[in-house]
């Protein structure tokens, strides 16, 4: 165990064209841009940095399932807004993977893809 480690600091999300995913990103979510260097752009939501990183390393996208999604990101909301937040991704043409659902573990959610077919979801607890 690394026991030195107590904190999930920041997020990257890997991306073949980093325009393309920043302006996705900077017009669905509230986030702030807080950085922008040569192959990466930080964004701020609340208090967690997300990185959207062009892929530039010989390991990228090497994992153990090459070109398969490995991270599902997840927005909370409050109950009543998760319907408005579906409805806004169909109004943009957002590729939905699962329309707005209760599930049985006590979530409402809507599942949906970013341009490089990342799988994202808008949840609340129900």
């Amino acid at each position: 165990m690394l026991h030195p480690v107590n904190e999930l600091t920041y997020t990257i999300l890997l991306c073949d064209d980093l325009e393309v995913m920043k302006r996705f990103y900077c017009e669905l979510f509230p986030v702030e841009i807080r950085e922008v260097v040569e192959a990466a752009v930080v964004l701020g939501l609340g208090s967690t940095q997300f990185v959207l990183r062009k892929r530039t390393r010989a390991y990228d996208g090497r994992g153990p399932r090459p070109g398969v999604p490995g991270v599902q990101l997840c927005f909370r909301v409050g109950p009543e807004e998760v319907e408005h937040c579906y409805q806004e991704l169909v109004a943009r043409g957002v590729a939905i993977a699962e329309p707005l659902t209760d599930q049985p573990r006590g979530h409402r959610t809507v599942y949906f893809f970013d341009p490089e077919g990342n799988l994202l979801e808008v949840y609340a607890e129900i």
